[in-house]
């Protein structure tokens, strides 16, 4: 009896064990699968981390479009101050012209020629460049104005004469070369 008994109690052991088994593996069953509330919960969450996120998306991006709004102003409203600086020494220039009562032709005809040198730097500073076509170039209408036609011994649509010179800045034309071309007779 003794080796019954010792195996009846191995059996009542094996279930006991069995029975802890299968009660440890259905609470981590119910562990592992959550329940609706620990869903919603969880949605509620990542719901309100996606909103978060798209909030400070809106906010940066305003930021941008308000910073670039404020650098473009800045950009217009200081644009010429390159050349203005630039022209400030041609001013001080005529003013010193203006204020001489010397008399003296060859004094103030050095002075405009000086005045005039600094002005070209200027120009030279802020890549402002002369159109000053030659008598006889073919008419660019991109870069020359005619203002006149006259009867010419020359090709038709060539320059005669260049009335005021043009002028361009950074390959755009600021005021186009004002001409008088050629046309066939009549």
């Amino acid at each position: 009896m003794t080796e019954q008994n010792q195996a009846v109690e191995e059996e009542k052991l094996e279930a006991a064990e069995a029975e802890t088994e299968a009660a440890e593996t259905a609470e981590a069953e119910a562990q592992a699968e959550p329940t609706v509330e620990d869903l919603q919960a969880r949605i509620e969450e990542l719901e309100g981390r996606l909103k978060d996120e798209q909030l400070r998306g809106l906010a940066n991006e305003q930021n941008l479009r308000r910073r670039h709004q404020e650098e473009i102003a800045a950009t217009h409203k200081f644009a010429g101050q390159k050349f203005a600086a630039e022209m400030l020494p041609v001013k001080d220039y005529l003013e010193m012209a203006l204020l001489d009562q010397s008399g003296n032709f060859e004094a103030l005809k050095m002075g405009v020629q000086m005045t005039l040198n600094e002005l070209q730097k200027a120009f030279d500073a802020t890549q402002i460049k002369e159109i000053n076509p030659a008598v006889g170039d073919k008419l660019d209408p991109h870069q020359h104005q005619a203002v006149q036609t006259v009867v010419s011994e020359q090709e038709p649509n060539t320059i005669v004469n260049v009335m005021k010179k043009g002028y361009s800045l950074s390959d755009r034309v600021l005021r186009p070369a004002m001409v008088v071309v050629a046309k066939k007779e009549d």
